[in-house]
């Protein structure tokens, strides 16, 4: 499949910094963490295909769909090297965009995601993916939010949470399957040793499917890279906590540059 014209934002100046957000989200995910950000770098973040403004191709997507994409882009910007940090799903894209185009890439952050799943991992995501296929996206979303936020951001923030379920409810059904798929198959272990470049591997503590366990396994297969684990949060610290992530990203990006 070709290359789709993501639909992006740019804010700010300094070096070039691609966002890639995560299943069923947007681009505006990072705009908490643009704020902190905007003084040093120039932020890109975009719609992955299939999501929000971006384009919808047919289905079913691939990883390097996803990376072809996100190439297209750097060329289409001009840009010549740059910092690619993603979330969740966007957390494999970035990696297997530096592999795919090393020359591209100063530095990659790899935020709430996994690799070296066991057996019972895997099962947990077959299990979501069914009771999706079997009930509807919109009626396992509960069970989703669950592992998303804490009880205490839940119940203080009621308006991030419908926001965040209109994301997912407004994303095409096959398109938010296929991007699961992505995320639920894609196993970066036997790869992630060739990627070179400074690497910022971040978790909330409480991640259930993208645990400190999977992330220690991936800081430690990287060749380069430093491990931070928050403490108290679940999946969605751009949203809950993007306070909390920001100074962490913000440093290691001034190192890597």
């Amino acid at each position: 499949m070709s290359a789709v014209d993501c639909v992006y934002t740019v804010e700010g100046s300094g070096p070039a910094l691609f966002m890639v957000h995560g299943i069923g989200s947007r681009r505006v995910t990072w705009a908490g963490l643009t704020e902190h950000l905007r003084n040093h770098f120039t932020c890109i973040s975009y719609d992955l295909r299939g999501h929000g403004d971006s384009p919808v191709p047919d289905t079913p997507y691939t990883l390097d769909d996803m990376v072809e994409d996100l190439e297209a882009l750097r060329a289409n910007l001009g840009i010549e090297r740059a910092h690619v940090i993603g979330h969740s799903l966007g957390g494999m894209i970035g990696p297997a965009y530096a592999r795919a185009h090393p020359d591209r890439v100063l530095s990659v952050g790899l935020l709430s995601t996994a690799a070296g799943r066991t057996e019972e991992d895997r099962g947990k995501l077959q299990a979501v993916k069914s009771a999706m296929v079997e009930n509807g996206i919109e009626q396992t979303l509960g069970t989703l939010v669950a592992r998303w936020y804490t009880d205490e951001f839940i119940a203080a923030r009621p308006e991030m949470i419908e926001a965040r379920i209109k994301q997912v409810v407004d994303t095409p059904p096959d398109v938010f399957l296929s991007v699961f798929d992505i995320y639920a198959e894609t196993e970066m272990a036997p790869w992630l040793h060739e990627i070179d470049v400074p690497c910022l591997v971040l978790t909330g503590e409480l991640d259930g499917g993208c645990n400190p366990r999977l992330n220690r396994f991936i800081a430690d297969t990287l060749p380069d890279s430093e491990l931070v684990i928050l403490d108290g949060l679940k999946h969605s610290i751009l949203i809950e906590a993007n306070d909390r992530v920001a100074p962490h990203v913000r440093d290691f990006l001034a190192r890597a540059g």
